[in-house]
C-alpha cells in the first residue's frame, strides 16, 4: 500500500507507441499515486486512449514543433503545476516503477533538504534476452552517492524544478544530463540511492538500433559541449575529445600516411586492443563477470566511431541552421511537423520522447 509521501508525488509519464509496455508503466505508478499525467509524442497505437481508459490525464504534444523528451516532460510538469506536489517523478513509458520507489524517493528528499534530484537502481527487464539488454543493464548500474547526472527516470524536488525552469526543450539528446547540471549549479545535489527504482525494456534486438543510439550519444556530446563545454563544469568536453580522438583522429593518423611510411603508421592501430583491455580490466575490478566486461569493452570501443558520426551530424545541422530532430534508436518514424500557419488538431483542452 502506498504511503503518504507517495501520495504527495506527481508523476509524469512520457511515451510514443509503447504498446503494452505503457499499460504496465501506468499500472505501476497508479498503484502508488493517483496524480499521474501521460504526455504523448504522436503515437499511432492508441496510447492516448489507453491512458484515458485508465483514468490518466493525457496530453498530446502539438505536431507543429519537433518532439523532444525535454519538451514532453515540461508539458507534464506544466499540467501538474498548482497541485502542490513536493516532488515530481519522471518516468518513460517503457519502464515499470518499483512498488516502493515513490515512498523511498519522497522520504529521501524530505530528510535531505539539499537534495534536488534522487534516483535509484534501474534494471533492464529481460537482461539476458539480447546482448544489447545486457549492455543496458550494465549502463544503468551506476555508483551510489552524490553524482553529476542521472537518466531521465528521476524524482525531482518541485522547488528545484521550478528554480531552474525545468528541462531545456531545445535539447534533443542527453536532456537529463543538461538538466542535472543546471540543478547542481543552483546549489542542489543529485544523488543515487541504493534502492530499486524501476525496470526498463530496451526493445533493442539489432546492431543498427544500437548504432543509432550511439550516434545520438555523440550528437549529445557535441550539443552539450556547445552549450556548457566552456563553463567550469566542462560539460561533455572529455567525452567529445575521446570520440574525436578514437573515432577520427587515430584512424586518420594511422591510415593517411600508410603509403609513405610503408605501412608503419598502421602500428598505431594497436591502441584499440590496448583500449579494449583497459576498459575490460576496469569493469572486472567493478565486479563484472569476465564475459560481461569483455562485451561492454568491445562496444565501448565501437561506440567511438558512432559518436564521431553523431558529433559531425550536430556540426552539420548547426552549420546549416536546421532545426534539431530527435534520434530514435528504434528507427520508428517521427511525424513530420505541421508547416507553420497550417491547421493543427490538439485533442486536449490546453495542451519525451
Amino acid at each position: 500500500m502506498s504511503g503518504g509521501r507517495a501520495r504527495g508525488a506527481g508523476v509524469v509519464v512520457i511515451g510514443r507507441n509503447e504498446g503494452t509496455r505503457l499499460r504496465r508503466c501506468l499500472d505501476s505508478v497508479l498503484g502508488q499515486t493517483p496524480s499521474v499525467v501521460y504526455v504523448d509524442s504522436g503515437s499511432t497505437d492508441g496510447s492516448v486512449d489507453l491512458a484515458r481508459s485508465l483514468g490518466v490525464e493525457a496530453v498530446e504534444l502539438d505536431l507543429s514543433t519537433p518532439f523532444t523528451a525535454a519538451r514532453a516532460r515540461n508539458a507534464g510538469a506544466d499540467r501538474l503545476a498548482g497541485r502542490e506536489h513536493p516532488f515530481l517523478q519522471f518516468v518513460d513509458g517503457d519502464c515499470g516503477m518499483h512498488p516502493s520507489w515513490l515512498d523511498r524517493a519522497g522520504a529521501s528528499l524530505e530528510s535531505h533538504p539539499d537534495w534536488g534530484i534522487v534516483c535509484g537502481r534501474l534494471r533492464e527487464r529481460d537482461r539476458e534476452a539480447t546482448i544489447y539488454n545486457r549492455l543496458a543493464d550494465m549502463e544503468w548500474d551506476g555508483p551510489v552517492g552524490e553524482i553529476k547526472a542521472c537518466g531521465g527516470i528521476m524524482a525531482v524536488r518541485a522547488e528545484a524544478f521550478e528554480a531552474v525552469g525545468g528541462f531545456d526543450a531545445g535539447v534533443v539528446a542527453a536532456e537529463d544530463d543538461e538538466f542535472c547540471l543546471r540543478v547542481r549549479r543552483a546549489g542542489w545535489k543529485v544523488v543515487r540511492i541504493d534502492v530499486e527504482m524501476a525496470d526498463h525494456d530496451m526493445a533493442m534486438t539489432r546492431f543498427g538500433q544500437w548504432w543509432r543510439r550511439a550516434v545520438r550519444c555523440g550528437y549529445a556530446y557535441a550539443d552539450g559541449w556547445a552549450r556548457h563545454g566552456r563553463s567550469p563544469e566542462r560539460h561533455f568536453a572529455r567525452q567529445l575529445r575521446g570520440a574525436a580522438f578514437w573515432g577520427l583522429g587515430l584512424p586518420l593518423a594511422a591510415v593517411a600516411p600508410a603509403w609513405p611510411t610503408s605501412g608503419l603508421s598502421l602500428a598505431l592501430l594497436v591502441a584499440y586492443p590496448l583500449l579494449y583491455h583497459r576498459i575490460a580490466r576496469g569493469r572486472r575490478r567493478r565486479g563484472d563477470p569476465t564475459a560481461d566486461a569483455r562485451l561492454y569493452s568491445l562496444f565501448c570501443v565501437l561506440s567511438k566511431f558512432a559518436q564521431v558520426v553523431g558529433a559531425a551530424r550536430y556540426a552539420l545541422r548547426r552549420a546549416g541552421r536546421r532545426p534539431a530532430r530527435a534520434i530514435d534508436h528504434r528507427g520508428t518514424a517521427e511525424p513530420e511537423p505541421t508547416p507553420a500557419g497550417a491547421a493543427t488538431y490538439d485533442h486536449t483542452d490546453g495542451g519525451p520522447r
